[in-house]
Protein backbone atom coordinates (compact mmCIF):
# COMPACT_ATOMS: atom_id res chain seq x y z
CA UNK A 1 0.00 0.00 0.00
CA UNK A 2 2.86 2.39 0.83
CA UNK A 3 4.51 1.64 -2.52
CA UNK A 4 1.24 2.17 -4.39
CA UNK A 5 0.68 5.51 -2.62
CA UNK A 6 4.20 6.62 -3.48
CA UNK A 7 3.73 5.68 -7.12
CA UNK A 8 0.45 7.58 -7.34
CA UNK A 9 2.16 10.60 -5.82
CA UNK A 10 4.31 10.76 -8.95
CA UNK A 11 1.40 10.02 -11.27
CA UNK A 12 2.42 6.38 -11.80
CA UNK A 13 -0.14 3.60 -11.57
CA UNK A 14 0.80 0.05 -10.55
CA UNK A 15 -1.22 -1.38 -13.43
CA UNK A 16 0.80 0.59 -15.97
CA UNK A 17 3.98 -0.78 -14.44
CA UNK A 18 2.58 -4.30 -14.78
CA UNK A 19 1.70 -3.58 -18.41
CA UNK A 20 5.22 -2.41 -19.23
CA UNK A 21 6.62 -5.31 -17.21
CA UNK A 22 4.67 -7.78 -19.34
CA UNK A 23 6.11 -6.17 -22.50
CA UNK A 24 9.65 -6.48 -21.14
CA UNK A 25 8.98 -10.09 -20.08
CA UNK A 26 7.72 -10.98 -23.57
CA UNK A 27 10.84 -9.46 -25.12
CA UNK A 28 13.19 -11.31 -22.77
CA UNK A 29 11.26 -14.55 -22.29
CA UNK A 30 8.68 -14.88 -25.07
CA UNK A 31 6.23 -17.76 -24.91
CA UNK A 32 7.41 -20.62 -27.14
CA UNK A 33 6.25 -24.10 -28.02
CA UNK A 34 3.88 -25.74 -25.53
CA UNK A 35 4.02 -22.72 -23.23
CA UNK A 36 2.90 -20.48 -26.09
CA UNK A 37 -0.04 -22.82 -26.66
CA UNK A 38 -0.86 -22.64 -22.95
CA UNK A 39 -0.72 -18.82 -22.98
CA UNK A 40 -2.93 -18.76 -26.08
CA UNK A 41 -5.48 -21.04 -24.45
CA UNK A 42 -5.37 -19.03 -21.22
CA UNK A 43 -6.00 -15.82 -23.17
CA UNK A 44 -8.86 -17.49 -25.06
CA UNK A 45 -10.64 -18.62 -21.91
CA UNK A 46 -9.89 -15.32 -20.17
CA UNK A 47 -11.78 -13.56 -22.96
CA UNK A 48 -14.68 -16.00 -22.61
CA UNK A 49 -14.71 -15.42 -18.84
CA UNK A 50 -14.58 -11.66 -19.44
CA UNK A 51 -17.77 -11.79 -21.51
CA UNK A 52 -19.47 -14.10 -19.05
CA UNK A 53 -18.78 -11.58 -16.27
CA UNK A 54 -20.04 -8.72 -18.44
CA UNK A 55 -23.17 -10.68 -19.25
CA UNK A 56 -23.76 -11.40 -15.57
CA UNK A 57 -23.27 -7.74 -14.60
CA UNK A 58 -25.22 -5.95 -17.31
CA UNK A 59 -28.97 -5.60 -17.15
CA UNK A 60 -30.78 -6.97 -20.18
CA UNK A 61 -32.34 -3.55 -20.57
CA UNK A 62 -28.86 -2.03 -20.84
CA UNK A 63 -27.89 -4.46 -23.62
CA UNK A 64 -31.07 -3.67 -25.56
CA UNK A 65 -30.40 0.02 -25.04
CA UNK A 66 -26.88 -0.49 -26.38
CA UNK A 67 -28.21 -1.88 -29.65
CA UNK A 68 -30.94 0.76 -29.76
CA UNK A 69 -28.38 3.57 -29.43
CA UNK A 70 -28.12 3.72 -33.23
CA UNK A 71 -26.36 7.14 -33.45
CA UNK A 72 -23.44 5.74 -31.43
CA UNK A 73 -23.43 2.38 -33.23
CA UNK A 74 -23.51 3.98 -36.69
CA UNK A 75 -20.79 6.43 -35.67
CA UNK A 76 -18.49 3.60 -34.56
CA UNK A 77 -19.14 1.61 -37.74
CA UNK A 78 -18.57 4.71 -39.88
CA UNK A 79 -15.28 5.38 -38.13
CA UNK A 80 -14.19 1.74 -38.40
CA UNK A 81 -15.04 1.02 -42.03
CA UNK A 82 -15.09 4.45 -43.71
CA UNK A 83 -12.93 7.03 -41.94
CA UNK A 84 -10.22 4.59 -40.82
CA UNK A 85 -9.58 3.19 -44.35
CA UNK A 86 -9.28 6.74 -45.70
CA UNK A 87 -6.72 7.60 -43.01
CA UNK A 88 -4.77 4.43 -43.80
CA UNK A 89 -4.77 5.18 -47.54
CA UNK A 90 -3.58 8.74 -46.93
CA UNK A 91 -0.73 7.62 -44.66
CA UNK A 92 0.32 4.84 -47.05
CA UNK A 93 0.46 7.39 -49.88
CA UNK A 94 2.39 9.90 -47.75
CA UNK A 95 4.95 7.30 -46.68
CA UNK A 96 5.31 5.47 -49.99
CA UNK A 97 8.92 6.67 -50.46
CA UNK A 98 10.03 5.38 -47.06
CA UNK A 99 8.45 1.92 -46.85
CA UNK A 100 8.15 -1.12 -49.13
CA UNK A 101 5.00 -2.00 -51.05
CA UNK A 102 4.36 -4.88 -48.65
CA UNK A 103 4.46 -2.57 -45.63
CA UNK A 104 2.20 -0.08 -47.42
CA UNK A 105 -0.31 -2.87 -48.08
CA UNK A 106 -0.09 -3.83 -44.42
CA UNK A 107 -0.75 -0.23 -43.38
CA UNK A 108 -3.87 -0.08 -45.56
CA UNK A 109 -4.93 -3.50 -44.29
CA UNK A 110 -5.10 -2.12 -40.72
CA UNK A 111 -7.70 0.39 -41.88
CA UNK A 112 -10.17 -2.19 -43.20
CA UNK A 113 -10.16 -4.49 -40.17
CA UNK A 114 -12.92 -4.71 -37.54
CA UNK A 115 -12.34 -3.33 -34.07
CA UNK A 116 -11.00 -5.45 -31.27
CA UNK A 117 -13.51 -7.26 -29.09
CA UNK A 118 -11.98 -8.06 -25.74
CA UNK A 119 -9.59 -5.08 -25.63
CA UNK A 120 -12.07 -2.36 -26.61
CA UNK A 121 -14.63 -3.61 -24.10
CA UNK A 122 -12.07 -4.05 -21.34
CA UNK A 123 -10.75 -0.54 -21.92
CA UNK A 124 -14.29 0.87 -21.91
CA UNK A 125 -15.01 -0.88 -18.62
CA UNK A 126 -11.73 0.31 -17.12
CA UNK A 127 -12.53 3.90 -18.17
CA UNK A 128 -16.08 3.61 -16.76
CA UNK A 129 -17.68 4.04 -20.16
CA UNK A 130 -20.79 2.51 -21.74
CA UNK A 131 -19.88 -1.18 -21.59
CA UNK A 132 -23.20 -2.36 -23.02
CA UNK A 133 -22.75 -0.17 -26.11
CA UNK A 134 -19.16 -1.40 -26.53
CA UNK A 135 -20.25 -5.05 -26.32
CA UNK A 136 -22.82 -4.43 -29.05
CA UNK A 137 -20.47 -2.33 -31.20
CA UNK A 138 -17.61 -4.82 -30.99
CA UNK A 139 -19.86 -7.78 -31.82
CA UNK A 140 -21.48 -6.01 -34.79
CA UNK A 141 -18.12 -4.74 -36.05
CA UNK A 142 -16.58 -8.20 -36.06
CA UNK A 143 -19.63 -9.95 -37.52
CA UNK A 144 -19.71 -7.42 -40.35
CA UNK A 145 -15.93 -7.60 -40.63
CA UNK A 146 -15.90 -11.17 -41.86
CA UNK A 147 -17.69 -9.85 -44.95
CA UNK A 148 -16.56 -6.22 -45.19
CA UNK A 149 -12.83 -6.79 -44.65
CA UNK A 150 -12.42 -9.27 -47.54
CA UNK A 151 -14.71 -7.11 -49.69
CA UNK A 152 -12.73 -3.92 -49.00
CA UNK A 153 -9.48 -5.82 -49.55
CA UNK A 154 -10.79 -6.95 -52.91
CA UNK A 155 -11.80 -3.41 -53.88
CA UNK A 156 -8.74 -1.57 -52.53
CA UNK A 157 -5.92 -4.11 -52.60
CA UNK A 158 -7.19 -6.55 -55.25
CA UNK A 159 -6.64 -9.36 -52.76
CA UNK A 160 -8.78 -12.39 -52.04
CA UNK A 161 -12.26 -13.13 -53.33
CA UNK A 162 -14.41 -11.24 -50.83
CA UNK A 163 -15.83 -14.48 -49.47
CA UNK A 164 -17.45 -15.05 -46.09
CA UNK A 165 -15.17 -16.41 -43.39
CA UNK A 166 -17.57 -18.83 -41.72
CA UNK A 167 -14.94 -19.97 -39.21
CA UNK A 168 -14.60 -16.42 -37.90
CA UNK A 169 -18.36 -16.17 -37.37
CA UNK A 170 -18.39 -19.46 -35.46
CA UNK A 171 -15.41 -18.41 -33.33
CA UNK A 172 -17.06 -15.10 -32.41
CA UNK A 173 -20.24 -16.94 -31.47
CA UNK A 174 -18.45 -19.49 -29.28
CA UNK A 175 -15.94 -17.20 -27.59
CA UNK A 176 -18.04 -14.06 -27.19
CA UNK A 177 -21.77 -14.39 -27.81
CA UNK A 178 -22.23 -17.72 -25.99
CA UNK A 179 -20.46 -16.70 -22.73
CA UNK A 180 -22.20 -13.33 -22.75
CA UNK A 181 -25.58 -15.03 -23.23
CA UNK A 182 -24.85 -17.49 -20.43
CA UNK A 183 -23.87 -14.58 -18.21
CA UNK A 184 -27.19 -12.89 -18.99
CA UNK A 185 -29.04 -16.07 -18.04
CA UNK A 186 -27.10 -16.33 -14.77
CA UNK A 187 -27.40 -12.62 -13.94
CA UNK A 188 -30.43 -12.99 -11.60
CA UNK A 189 -28.41 -15.53 -9.57
CA UNK A 190 -24.91 -14.01 -9.47
CA UNK A 191 -25.23 -10.44 -10.78
CA UNK A 192 -25.58 -8.86 -7.34
CA UNK A 193 -22.72 -10.98 -5.95
CA UNK A 194 -20.32 -10.01 -8.76
CA UNK A 195 -21.27 -6.37 -8.36
CA UNK A 196 -20.50 -6.50 -4.63
CA UNK A 197 -17.13 -8.17 -5.24
CA UNK A 198 -15.64 -5.62 -7.62
CA UNK A 199 -12.21 -7.23 -7.44
CA UNK A 200 -13.51 -10.05 -9.63
CA UNK A 201 -14.27 -7.69 -12.50
CA UNK A 202 -11.02 -5.82 -11.94
CA UNK A 203 -8.89 -8.96 -12.11
CA UNK A 204 -10.70 -10.28 -15.19
CA UNK A 205 -10.54 -6.93 -17.01
CA UNK A 206 -6.88 -6.21 -16.34
CA UNK A 207 -5.74 -9.81 -16.38
CA UNK A 208 -7.16 -10.40 -19.85
CA UNK A 209 -5.39 -7.30 -21.20
CA UNK A 210 -2.08 -8.38 -19.68
CA UNK A 211 -2.42 -11.84 -21.23
CA UNK A 212 -3.25 -10.36 -24.64
CA UNK A 213 -0.24 -8.03 -24.49
CA UNK A 214 2.12 -10.84 -23.50
CA UNK A 215 0.80 -13.17 -26.19
CA UNK A 216 1.01 -10.49 -28.90
CA UNK A 217 4.55 -9.40 -28.06
CA UNK A 218 5.70 -13.01 -27.67
CA UNK A 219 4.34 -13.92 -31.10
CA UNK A 220 6.21 -11.00 -32.67
CA UNK A 221 9.47 -11.96 -30.96
CA UNK A 222 9.22 -15.65 -31.88
CA UNK A 223 8.30 -14.89 -35.51
CA UNK A 224 11.29 -12.57 -35.77
CA UNK A 225 9.28 -9.97 -37.65
CA UNK A 226 11.51 -7.21 -36.29
CA UNK A 227 14.51 -8.56 -38.22
CA UNK A 228 12.83 -8.79 -41.64
CA UNK A 229 12.98 -5.07 -42.44
CA UNK A 230 15.75 -2.51 -42.36
CA UNK A 231 16.12 -0.15 -39.45
CA UNK A 232 15.10 2.90 -41.49
CA UNK A 233 11.95 1.20 -42.81
CA UNK A 234 11.08 -0.09 -39.37
CA UNK A 235 11.42 3.42 -37.99
CA UNK A 236 9.27 4.81 -40.83
CA UNK A 237 6.47 2.30 -40.36
CA UNK A 238 6.50 2.89 -36.60
CA UNK A 239 6.12 6.64 -37.17
CA UNK A 240 3.23 6.03 -39.59
CA UNK A 241 1.52 3.63 -37.18
CA UNK A 242 1.88 6.15 -34.33
CA UNK A 243 0.40 8.86 -36.55
CA UNK A 244 -2.48 6.57 -37.47
CA UNK A 245 -3.37 5.89 -33.85
CA UNK A 246 -2.97 9.54 -32.86
CA UNK A 247 -5.19 10.75 -35.71
CA UNK A 248 -7.98 8.26 -35.12
CA UNK A 249 -7.96 8.84 -31.35
CA UNK A 250 -8.17 12.59 -31.90
CA UNK A 251 -10.97 12.23 -34.46
CA UNK A 252 -12.91 9.86 -32.20
CA UNK A 253 -12.67 12.22 -29.24
CA UNK A 254 -13.53 15.28 -31.34
CA UNK A 255 -16.50 13.65 -33.05
CA UNK A 256 -17.91 12.39 -29.76
CA UNK A 257 -17.88 15.92 -28.38
CA UNK A 258 -19.11 17.49 -31.64
CA UNK A 259 -22.28 15.38 -31.81
CA UNK A 260 -22.92 15.72 -28.08
CA UNK A 261 -22.41 12.13 -26.92
CA UNK A 262 -22.59 11.72 -23.17
CA UNK A 263 -19.30 10.92 -21.46
CA UNK A 264 -19.84 7.10 -21.26
CA UNK A 265 -20.85 6.96 -24.96
CA UNK A 266 -17.85 9.07 -25.92
CA UNK A 267 -15.53 6.62 -24.18
CA UNK A 268 -17.19 3.70 -25.95
CA UNK A 269 -16.64 5.36 -29.32
CA UNK A 270 -13.04 6.25 -28.45
CA UNK A 271 -11.99 2.67 -27.72
CA UNK A 272 -14.22 0.80 -30.19
CA UNK A 273 -13.45 3.21 -33.02
CA UNK A 274 -9.68 3.36 -32.60
CA UNK A 275 -8.71 -0.28 -31.94
CA UNK A 276 -8.14 -2.92 -34.60
CA UNK A 277 -8.33 -6.69 -34.17
CA UNK A 278 -5.17 -8.77 -34.50
CA UNK A 279 -7.20 -11.90 -33.73
CA UNK A 280 -9.39 -11.35 -36.79
CA UNK A 281 -6.70 -9.69 -38.89
CA UNK A 282 -4.13 -12.50 -38.97
CA UNK A 283 -6.49 -15.36 -40.01
CA UNK A 284 -8.15 -13.18 -42.67
CA UNK A 285 -4.74 -12.04 -43.95
CA UNK A 286 -3.64 -15.67 -44.17
CA UNK A 287 -6.51 -16.26 -46.61
CA UNK A 288 -6.33 -12.98 -48.54
CA UNK A 289 -2.57 -12.94 -49.04
CA UNK A 290 -1.92 -16.68 -49.34
CA UNK A 291 1.41 -17.25 -51.08
CA UNK A 292 2.50 -13.65 -50.51
CA UNK A 293 4.93 -12.04 -48.02
CA UNK A 294 2.47 -12.46 -45.14
CA UNK A 295 4.91 -11.68 -42.33
CA UNK A 296 5.76 -8.28 -43.82
CA UNK A 297 2.13 -7.45 -44.58
CA UNK A 298 1.00 -8.12 -41.01
CA UNK A 299 3.99 -6.35 -39.43
CA UNK A 300 2.24 -2.94 -39.38
CA UNK A 301 -0.80 -4.61 -37.81
CA UNK A 302 1.33 -6.20 -35.09
CA UNK A 303 2.95 -2.84 -34.35
CA UNK A 304 -0.40 -1.06 -34.30
CA UNK A 305 -2.01 -3.72 -32.14
CA UNK A 306 0.73 -3.59 -29.52
CA UNK A 307 0.81 0.21 -29.56
CA UNK A 308 -2.96 0.49 -29.15
CA UNK A 309 -2.91 -1.87 -26.17
CA UNK A 310 -0.35 0.25 -24.33
CA UNK A 311 -1.71 3.67 -25.28
CA UNK A 312 -5.38 2.79 -24.74
CA UNK A 313 -4.59 1.13 -21.40
CA UNK A 314 -2.90 4.35 -20.26
CA UNK A 315 -5.80 6.50 -21.51
CA UNK A 316 -8.41 4.22 -19.91
CA UNK A 317 -6.55 4.24 -16.61
CA UNK A 318 -6.36 8.04 -16.65
CA UNK A 319 -10.07 8.29 -17.46
CA UNK A 320 -10.88 5.97 -14.58
CA UNK A 321 -9.36 8.42 -12.11
CA UNK A 322 -12.08 10.48 -10.40
CA UNK A 323 -9.97 13.60 -10.87
CA UNK A 324 -9.74 12.97 -14.62
CA UNK A 325 -13.25 11.99 -15.58
CA UNK A 326 -16.68 11.53 -14.00
CA UNK A 327 -17.86 8.03 -13.27
CA UNK A 328 -20.30 6.43 -15.66
CA UNK A 329 -23.77 5.36 -14.52
CA UNK A 330 -23.87 1.91 -12.96
CA UNK A 331 -25.62 -0.39 -15.41
CA UNK A 332 -24.77 -3.62 -13.67
CA UNK A 333 -27.80 -4.10 -11.43
CA UNK A 334 -31.22 -2.61 -10.99
CA UNK A 335 -31.51 0.59 -8.98
CA UNK A 336 -32.83 0.12 -5.50
CA UNK A 337 -35.68 2.23 -4.25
Amino acid sequence: MALQSALKKFGIDAYLIMLLGVVVLACILPARGPFAEFVGQAAYYAVALLFFVYGAKLKSEAVIAGFANWPLQLSILGLTYLVFPLIALALAFAGREFITDELAIGLIYIGILPSTVQSSIAFTALAKGNVAASVCAAAVSNLLGVVLTPLLATLILQAGDGGLNTAAVINIAIQIVLPFGLGQLCRPLIGEWINRHKMISLVVDRGSILLIVYAAFSAGMVAGVWTQVGLSQLAAIMVLVCLMLAIVLALSAWFGRAVGFEDPDGKSMLFCGSTKSLASGVPIANILFAGGPLSLIILPLMLYHQLQLIVCAIIAQRMASPSEAPAAPDLSVEKRS
